[in-house]
């Protein structure tokens, strides 16, 4: 008889600082980190379940980021992010049976990992104009897309969003905002890819008691720390995240 939920000690062993980091990520401190969730538990289930185990979860982390930071997001950048991120879930729902998760997985990797190295070689100035719009729409798109396919959408929309360099708060409760919409966005797309089942939402439940400790942690955390220690800390985490799913890509 098959259980009602995941009992393998192992499992958890890796999800709770999955789950955790996720909450980071959430609360803008640490922001990549969160995209390493997927990575880390694919190490003892397959990655769509672990895609479909923290939908439950990212729910109750988006909420609590929405209320947290709800007066200070950016409206008229939020108009412009959230229907290309749409568009990413629809081009991920129609491709998610023909795609390797890990490969998409590596191609965020490396995006990550170019952006950075570009950012070091070649490091904004007080004059340093944002990426064009169309530049954009394909970064948010993607985003919408990795998202979809491995909850690895932070790299792609940090590439485009972080030299604009925002006040930290306003940038961590505009993604906040947006990651709202992109993870709504996934609840019919992954029902009807039936990964959505009993088994996932109990494991689900088990481990929500953890989403509010992480964003509670990183919403304190994001309140008080100096600009520039904040965007090298998210630097660090794209280099992490970057790094690991790039080595999974080719690990296989």
């Amino acid at each position: 008889m098959t259980d009602a939920y995941i009992t393998d000690p192992f499992f958890y062993s890796l999800a709770v600082p999955a789950v955790l980091l996720l909450g980071l990520s959430k609360s803008g401190f640490g922001a990549g980190f969160g995209s390493l969730a997927v990575p880390i538990m694919a190490m003892a289930i397959t990655v769509p379940q672990a895609a479909a185990i923290l939908m439950p979860i990212l729910l109750v982390m988006d909420l609590l980021g929405l209320h947290a930071f709800r007066r200070d997001y950016d409206v008229k950048l939020l108009r412009f992010l959230i229907p290309w991120g749409m568009v990413g879930i629809g081009v991920g729902f129609l491709l998610f049976r023909y795609m390797e998760s890990r490969w998409v997985a590596g191609l965020v990797g490396l995006t990550t990992l170019l952006f950075l190295a570009q950012r070091l070689a070649f490091p904004p100035t007080a004059n340093s104009r944002p990426a064009p719009r169309w530049v954009g729409a394909i970064l948010t798109a993607t985003s919408g897309f990795t998202s979809f396919i491995a909850h690895a959408g932070g790299p792609p929309i940090n590439a485009y969003v972080l030299p604009m360099r925002m006040a930290p708060m306003v940038y961590t409760a505009t993604m906040a905002f947006f990651f709202f919409f992109v993870n709504a966005g996934k609840w019919i797309p992954y029902a009807f890819l039936g990964l959505l089942d009993w088994r996932n939402f109990m494991t689900s439940l088990i481990l929500l008691p953890l989403a509010p400790v992480g964003v509670w942690a990183g919403v304190r955390v994001a309140r008080t720390i100096e600009p520039t220690l904040f965007y090298r800390l998210v630097y660090l985490g794209m280099f992490c995240t970057g790094t690991k799913l790039l080595v999974d890509a080719f690990r296989g």
